[in-house]
């Protein structure tokens, strides 16, 4: 029989100050865990800066900061469908330090044209609270000699087949809407993927590509100042940004029905006194006048989904872009 342990036994003092350690080691993590944050927070977006998540992430930053009492920074990820950035979250720490500004390229559509996607978009994030959603908009050069959607077939075919639609980037929503169109529409197109929505947009307003597609969000300026020509709106209402934009449901293109969504989301595991504590900061920025004023600015319709909820949203955009990805064939 082994013999008990007591403070006066050689084992028994040992024994006493380790797990006098572990508690102290681990009342200090408790401590630590709820100072979040203790500082800076960083906040990923997968596109070059000038596009629409750039713009949504930079205009919460700043509040959000403020909400949090820490610095809140934005750091640029492009490339790959939004799966560089994505990636990045996806294996950093669970600490309520990294998080992503979500939306559907690097979540719902990006990670499924590749061969071989670099994360699971439901189960590798934990996916705190999204904001808003916005249309997607076919913009043409005013040169271009097209008025609507409608008019695309008669450019097609009088290029004879050597037209380009930019997007800002491979696997991002853009490049998915003009694959959806030239599968609907049965034309020949070339997709010209950017490294974001602002580098596209300076090749099409100097008229080096006629056609570009992208969430409205960044594109609303150009549109009043004639820089572009909006040619639809893939939603089942006019835009009030750009109500001279007709949607693709008037146009007879239901099936082009598209919306991308805005929100932040971080590694799986995020502790939930930090999710929480987010969701609510978050909540609180985005009820701001000034932010609802910049989001209806910027096409922003508003939806606040939290947690579970948020993350169901997200798994069902996959499943229903799914057929889209085959359709276009944009997996190798």
């Amino acid at each position: 029989m082994r013999p008990a342990l007591t403070p006066s036994s050689p084992r028994g003092p040992r024994r006493v100050l380790s797990l006098l350690a572990a508690l102290a080691l681990a009342a200090g993590a408790s401590a630590v865990q709820a100072a979040w944050p203790d500082k800076p927070i960083r906040i990923v977006v997968t596109f070059a800066a000038g596009g629409a998540s750039d713009i949504v992430a930079r205009e919460i930053a700043g509040p959000l900061g403020k909400a949090l009492g820490q610095t809140v920074v934005v750091d640029n990820k492009p490339g790959a469908g939004g799966t560089i950035g994505g990636a990045e979250v996806a294996r950093s720490a669970p600490d309520g330090y990294t998080l992503m500004l979500s939306n559907s390229t690097p979540l719902s559509i990006g990670p499924f044209t590749l061969a071989k996607p670099p994360y699971d978009p439901v189960r590798q994030f934990t996916h705190v609270a999204m904001l808003g959603v916005a249309p997607v908009l076919v913009m043409a050069n005013p040169q271009a000699g097209m008025a609507t959607l409608k008019d695309l077939p008669k450019a097609v075919a009088a290029a004879k087949g050597n037209i380009s639609f930019g997007s800002g980037g491979p696997g991002s929503i853009g490049q998915i809407v003009g694959e959806m169109i030239k599968v609907d529409m049965k034309l020949d197109m070339t997709h010209v993927p950017y490294r974001g929505g602002a580098p596209m947009t300076t090749d099409l307003i100097a008229g080096q590509i006629p056609l570009g597609i992208d969430v409205i969000t960044a594109y609303v300026p150009m549109l009043k100042s004639g820089q572009i020509k909006g040619l639809a709106v893939t939603s089942r209402s006019r835009s009030p940004l750009a109500p001279e934009v007709p949607t693709v449901v008037e146009l007879g293109y239901a099936d082009l029905v598209a919306d991308n969504y805005f929100g932040i989301s971080g590694p799986a595991g995020l502790p939930k006194d930090v999710t929480d504590k987010l969701a609510t900061a978050l909540a609180d920025v985005a009820a701001q006048p000034a932010i609802v004023k910049r989001f209806e600015e910027l096409g922003i319709t508003p939806m606040k989904l939290n947690g579970e909820a948020f993350a169901g949203f997200v798994g069902k955009q996959v499943n229903d872009w799914a057929p889209a990805i085959k359709a276009a064939n944009l997996r190798p």
